[in-house]
C-alpha cells in the first residue's frame, strides 16, 4: 500500500539501535548455545587435548638438550624426535578435529540467529520499516548476525582454552622456578591496564563502523531499485557523490578502528617481549651462577611463550568482543520490537463466513502524537457494496483502508466486519478474508507462476490458469518464452506496467477473498491496457466487498458509495447522482472539464478555495 500519507515515511536510513552493554549481549546470544552443547564441549575438548599435546614440546627440548646431547646419549636422539613429531601430530590432529565441529556449530547458531531474525522482521508492525532502510535492516540479517556469532562460538571456545592455558602454564612455570617466573610476571600489569582501556573506549568506534556500513549499504539498495529513475535523469555523477560519501565515513570509522588497534596490538605484544627479555636476563644469570642449566632456560622460554600468546588471543578477543557488542545492539532492535498484535494467542477468529458487512465507528488515527491523520471516520458498507475514496493527495484515504487490514492500529473508535471488532481478532485470520491490489503491483523475483500462488499457494493448475484468464493475463503470458515458468525479474522489470497489474489481480483473484481493498491502478497504460484491467477489476470486485481509492472519475460512477475526504475528514458520502445533486465539493469536481484524474481536479479547486480565502 502507499505511504504517501506517513510523514514518519521520511526515516533516519541507519535508525540506531539501543545500548547494550557486553554481557547482556552475551547473555541473549548464549541462548543460542543450549541446543548444541555436545558441540560445544567437543570443541572445548578438542582444544584443550590440542593444547596438552602442545605443552609436551618445552619438556622435550628441554630433555634433549640437557640429557641426549648434554649427556651424548646418542640412543635417546631418535625416540626423543619421534615422540616430540607424534606430540605435534596428535596436536594438529585435535585441533583439525576442532576447527571441524566449532565450523558446524558455528553454521548451526548462525542458521538458527538468522531465521529468528527474520522470522522476527515478517511480524512486526509497518510503522516499523517506515522508520528503516531496508538495506540497513539487510545488514542487521546478513552482517551483524555474523559478528554477534562470533563472540560465542570462538569466544567461548577460544577464550576458555586461553584461560586454562594461562593458569595452567603458570602453574608450570612457578613450579619450575618460582623466582624466575615473578620476575616473568613483571609486564602483567601493563597488558591489564592495556586491556581495561581498550574495551571502555572500543564500543564508540565499532558503533559508529556499523552505523557507516548500514548507511552506505541503505544506500547501495537504494540506487539498485532506483537506477532507472538515476539514468532518466542523468544524475549518475551525483550518485557517484552520494555513494563516495558513504564509503568515506566507513572508510575513515574502520581507520579509526585500525589505528587504535595499530597502536593497541604492538604495545601489548611489547609488554610480552618486555617479559621475554627479562627472563632472558634473569635466567641467563642463572645459568652462569650454574643455578640452572641451559634447557631448563630454553624449556622454561618456551613455556613463556605458550604463556604469553593466549595472553595475546584474549586481547584479540576483546576487539571481536567490542565489534560484537556494537553488532548486537542492532540485531537485538529487531528480536526485541514488539509483534503486530503480540497477545495472538488471546485473540479470535473471524466467524465464517464472512458476508462481508464493514462499519467503522468514529476511527480516528495518527502516526505520531498530535499529527492526526484520520478523525471522526464514521462509514458502514453492506455485503458486495463497492465504495469509492477520492479525495486530494494526502487526505488519508491510503491510510483509511489500511486501517482495515491492520497495517496500522487505529488510535481511537473501532472497526468492525461483520459485527466483529478486528482489534480482537487475530491478523492472520484477518488478512486472509482480504485481497489487497495497490497502484503499483509488486511482483517478486521468481516466476509467473510463483507470483500468482502467492494468492493461494495450494491451488490447483487449473484454478491458477482460470484465474490468469479473468485477470486478462493468460494469453500475454501463454507467449512468454517459458509461459508460467517465465521469471519476471526483480519487481517484475521484464514485465510491463499494465501486465504486472493484471498478474496482481490474478493474484487476488486465485486468493478469493470476500473483502478487497484496490488502489485503482489504470493511470500509467495505454487505453487498450486500460480496458483489459478494467475488464478484470470488475470480475475482481463482483461479490465482494471492494474498497477502491479511485483516481479516475470514470471509474466513480458505478460505486454504490462515494466518500470524498479533506484534511483526513469524510466531508460528502453518497452515490455519484446523490452527490452532484448536492451540488457541493464533488458538484464541483465532476464539472472540471479537461481532467482525467481526480487528484488534479482537486488541485485545481483546491487553489480556488485559497484565493477565495486569500483573495
Amino acid at each position: 500500500m502507499s505511504h504517501r500519507n506517513n510523514p514518519s515515511k521520511q526515516f533516519d536510513p541507519t535508525f540506531r539501535a539501543k545500548s547494550r552493554s557486553t554481557w547482556e549481549v552475551i547473555r541473549r546470544v548464549a541462548v543460542y548455545l543450549q541446543p548444541y552443547k555436545l558441540m560445544a564441549a567437543g570443541t572445548i575438548g578438542c582444544a584443550i587435548l590440542s593444547l596438552l599435546f602442545a605443552v609436551t614440546y618445552p619438556k622435550l627440548t628441554q630433555f634433549v638438550i640437557d640429557e641426549v646431547i648434554g649427556n651424548r646419549k646418542t640412543d635417546l636422539l631418535a625416540p626423543a624426535i619421534l615422540a616430540l613429531l607424534g606430540a605435534f601430530l596428535l596436536r594438529d590432529l585435535f585441533n583439525s578435529l576442532r576447527i571441524m565441529i566449532n565450523n558446524s556449530f558455528e553454521q548451526n547458531v548462525i542458521y538458527d540467529m538468522r531465521k529468528d531474525v527474520f522470522a522476527r522482521l515478517q511480524r512486526l508492525p509497518v510503522q516499523y520499516f517506515d522508520q528503516r532502510a531496508s538495506g540497513d535492516l539487510m545488514t542487521r540479517v546478513v552482517e551483524d548476525v555474523n559478528a554477534v556469532e562470533r563472540v560465542l562460538i570462538d569466544g567461548t571456545e577460544q577464550g576458555t582454552v586461553a584461560l586454562l592455558s594461562i593458569f595452567g602454564i603458570l602453574g608450570i612455570l612457578l613450579y619450575m622456578n618460582p623466582s624466575l617466573a615473578v620476575v616473568a610476571l613483571i609486564p602483567l600489569p601493563l597488558l591489564f591496564g592495556g586491556a581495561a582501556w581498550y574495551t571502555f573506549t572500543a564500543h564508540r568506534r565499532y558503533r559508529a563502523q556499523r552505523h557507516a556500513a548500514s548507511a552506505m549499504n541503505a544506500l547501495l539498495m537504494d540506487n539498485l531499485q532506483g537506477v532507472r529513475q538515476i539514468k532518466a535523469f542523468g544524475r549518475q555523477k551525483h550518485e557517484d557523490s552520494r555513494f563516495a560519501d558513504r564509503a568515506e565515513d566507513l572508510r575513515q570509522s574502520t581507520l579509526g578502528i585500525m589505528r587504535v588497534w595499530a597502536m593497541y596490538s604492538p604495545a601489548m605484544s611489547f609488554a610480552a617481549s618486555l617479559g621475554m627479555g627479562l627472563v632472558l636476563w634473569y635466567g641467563g644469570s642463572l645459568v652462569l651462577d650454574g643455578a640452572m642449566t641451559v634447557g631448563e632456560l630454553v624449556g622454561f622460554i618456551i613455556y613463556l611463550g605458550l604463556f604469553y600468546e593466549p595472553v595475546g588471543r584474549l586481547h584479540s578477543l576483546n576487539q571481536m568482543m567490542q565489534g560484537a557488542r556494537a553488532a548486537g545492539e542492532r540485531v537485538f532492535d529487531i528480536l526485541d520490537a514488539t509483534e503486530e498484535r503480540s497477545q495472538a494467542s488471546k485473540l479470535g477468529r473471524l466467524n465464517s463466513p464472512i458476508r462481508g458487512e464493514i462499519t467503522y465507528e468514529n476511527v480516528g488515527f495518527q502516526y505520531a502524537p498530535g499529527k492526526a491523520v484520520l478523525s471522526d471516520i464514521s462509514l458502514r458498507a453492506d455485503p458486495g457494496e463497492i465504495v469509492a475514496l477520492v479525495g486530494p493527495t494526502g487526505a488519508g484515504k491510503s491510510t483509511l483502508v489500511n486501517l482495515l487490514a491492520a497495517f496500522y492500529e487505529v488510535s481511537s473508535g473501532s472497526i468492525t466486519i461483520d459485527g466483529q471488532d478486528i482489534a480482537g481478532i487475530s491478523l492472520e485470520s484477518l488478512r486472509e478474508q482480504i485481497s489487497v491490489v495497490s497502484q503499483e503491483a509488486f511482483l517478486f523475483n521468481g516466476t509467473v507462476r510463483e507470483n500468482i500462488l502467492y494468492g493461494r499457494l495450494d491451488a490447483a493448475d487449473e484454478e491458477l490458469i482460470a484465474a490468469a484468464q479473468a485477470a486478462n493475463c493468460h494469453e500475454f503470458i501463454a507467449r512468454l518464452p517459458e509461459g508460467y515458468d517465465s521469471r519476471v525479474g526483480e519487481r517484475g522489470v521484464k514485465l510491463s506496467v499494465g501486465e504486472k497489474q493484471r498478474v496482481s489481480i490474478a493474484r487476488a483473484l486465485l486468493k478469493n477473498a470476500p473483502i478487497l481493498i484496490l488502489d485503482e491502478a489504470t493511470a500509467s497504460v495505454d487505453t487498450a491496457t486500460e480496458k483489459l484491467i478494467q475488464e478484470a477489476l470488475e470480475r475482481l470486485m463482483a461479490n465482494r466487498t471492494s474498497f477502491v481509492i479511485a483516481h479516475r472519475l470514470s471509474t466513480i460512477r458505478k460505486a454504490d458509495q462515494i466518500l470524498v475526504l479533506r484534511h483526513g475528514r469524510i466531508i460528502e458520502t453518497g452515490t455519484h447522482e446523490a452527490l452532484v445533486a448536492r451540488d457541493g465539493l464533488y458538484a464541483r469536481l465532476a464539472r472540471i472539464q479537461n481532467t482525467t484524474f481526480i487528484e488534479e481536479g482537486f488541485e485545481k479547486i483546491e487553489n480556488e478555495l485559497e484565493i477565495v480565502a486569500n483573495p
